[in-house]
């Protein structure tokens, strides 16, 4: 018996986009080989960018940080569940999406898959505003509760955040495409999520110490809709409210 890893990340690099508004990241050598004998580099970056764990602290207050989350989270079985027949651009996400495919367990990793990774930078796609922007996300706060419920250990996503787009700030720095959404939905984004809902994705799940990982992406396609082991290797980070993360499969042989 052997195991096969399949990577569920992206690329980190010079032009890894990160979220909306986030500065880009800045890299450079502050040694080179042939003069120092050795080679050494330097990076200032957001830590939302590229595949990512977000950690409690980062959305409610009080929240722990990322080298409160036990390693024995960060791994376990689970499932990742394609559901990209079922969505498009701005659709909503629901528990049964999920539930119709996988046989989902209390406790579990869970990720889900949109097709969105697609339009990464690195993706076979690439479209920065469609992807940042423009992908589906859940669409009513019983996806939180659910979530909560079924006390997963973290969950995943292959789209720029947890939350649908139109429940972030995205709806403020970009006026123009939340009055396309409205008409899109032919009724007032205050309706649909309203102010008290913003970033209920980062809210409740965080508040019972559930992470979520955003950015998932690499080879999911070689592993969808299947239940194996799955790990997330985020840097111990004190006082961290999140961090860039390797994610993989491992598929048993």
């Amino acid at each position: 018996m052997g195991w096969k890893l399949v990577d569920l990340s992206h690329p980190w690099g010079m032009d890894t986009p990160p979220w909306v508004g986030y500065a880009s990241p800045k890299i450079y050598y502050t040694q080179r080989l042939p003069y120092n004998h050795i080679v050494s580099q330097w990076i200032e970056t957001s830590l939302h960018i590229g595949t990512h764990m977000d950690a409690p602290l980062h959305g409610v207050a009080g929240g722990c940080d990322m080298a409160s989350i036990p390693l024995n989270q960060c791994f376990g079985e689970g499932v990742i569940v394609d559901i990209s027949e079922d969505v498009s651009e701005w659709g909503f996400i629901t528990p049964e999406m999920i539930m119709k495919r996988m046989d989902v367990k209390k406790g579990d990793i869970l990720v889900y898959h949109t097709g969105w990774h697609r339009y990464y930078t690195y993706g076979s796609e690439p479209d920065e505003e469609r992807y940042m922007c423009r992908h589906p996300g859940p669409g009513k706060r019983e996806f939180a509760d659910w979530i909560c419920d079924m006390q997963f250990k973290w969950i995943g996503v292959d789209a720029g955040s947890g939350d649908h787009p139109m429940n972030t700030t995205i709806r403020k720095m970009r006026p123009d495409l939340a009055k396309e959404f409205e008409e899109k939905m032919g009724r007032p984004l205050s309706q649909i999520f309203p102010d008290k809902d913003l970033f209920f994705m980062h809210r409740k799940p965080f508040a019972h110490r559930i992470p979520h990982i955003e950015n998932i992406g690499g080879d999911i396609d070689q592993v969808l809709n299947r239940r194996c082991y799955i790990g997330a290797f985020p840097w111990r980070f004190v006082g961290g409210e999140a961090s860039i993360c390797r994610v993989a499969a491992f598929i048993e042989q």
